[in-house]
């Protein structure tokens, strides 16, 4: 039977120094590796270097999230977007640099001025991704985009907004499912039911249902067992990345048990 690969995102030492995530690495018990590149662990060619030693060390396989603190893909303002476009292409730079396996990043926000420009920002969240596509693909990194909750005002929330996005969009883009942000949103069957065939990678978090918490696996409403005989029924390959900030060793220890 084909299992998928379980890994730890290093989101929860987000909040420490650079120095002391790298020290976490290696006791996480897994090859899977997911590097934030955002805050604290922003990526620079030092930090890859370091990773790279890392990563040959163990054999690792690493994939990165794409920065997403103020960053809006779909910003009408010319000056910000092109900030922006500018901090991504560096990410993905990083990413080959380390010959990530994915860069995952999120989809366009809307703003203040929305209502004012009917459509636009969708529009301009298509065109930047257009871009971000053509820099992968010179990179030759593979990207997915990340489904997000509830009440952030970004622009793909839905399984509606996602269904519209693939009309509209290349293939290429490939879909990582946030089970927690679908868990708040209510629609985790079925984003795992209209994805089945572009679902790459995900996210495991749980939560209450009311808002994106990060708890550990089994420390919230997430019907685990459900979500675990779908994947191996749809013979899903993929990794699963665990994105608790808590109870991490016990999470990666029922998620092993629930493919064992």
């Amino acid at each position: 039977m084909t299992k998928p690969k379980v890994g730890i995102s290093m989101l929860y030492c987000l909040g420490k120094p650079f120095k002391t995530m790298i020290k976490e690495i290696p006791r996480t018990e897994t090859k899977y590796i997911e590097i934030v590149d955002d805050g604290f662990h922003t990526l620079n060619v030092q930090r890859v270097t370091a990773l790279k030693e890392i990563k040959e060390s163990y054999e690792l396989e690493i994939s990165v999230h794409a920065p997403f603190a103020d960053i809006n893909i779909a910003s009408l303002s010319k000056p910000t977007l092109t900030t922006t476009l500018k901090r991504l292409k560096k990410s993905i730079t990083h990413a080959r640099a380390l010959d990530a396996y994915l860069w995952i990043f999120h989809p366009g926000m809307k703003t203040g001025i929305s209502s004012f420009y009917p459509d636009a920002d969708w529009l301009q969240n298509l065109k930047t991704i257009k871009s971000l596509l053509q820099i992968a693909h010179d990179c030759d990194v593979k990207i997915a985009i990340e489904n997000v909750p509830e009440p952030f005002p970004c622009l793909m929330k839905s399984v509606e907004d996602f269904e519209r996005f693939y009309c509209e969009i290349d293939d290429n883009v490939g879909f990582t499912l946030d089970v927690g942000h679908a868990n708040v949103n209510g629609q985790l069957n079925i984003f795992l039911t209209a994805f089945a065939d572009r679902l790459i990678h995900m996210h495991l978090s749980d939560n209450d249902g009311t808002a994106d918490q990060h708890l550990g696996i089994g420390c919230g409403t997430v019907d685990w067992k459900s979500l675990t005989d779908h994947l191996r029924k749809t013979a899903y390959n993929g990794t699963l990345v665990i994105e608790s900030i808590e109870h991490m060793e016990e999470s990666l220890k029922k998620l092993k048990q629930l493919f064992a």
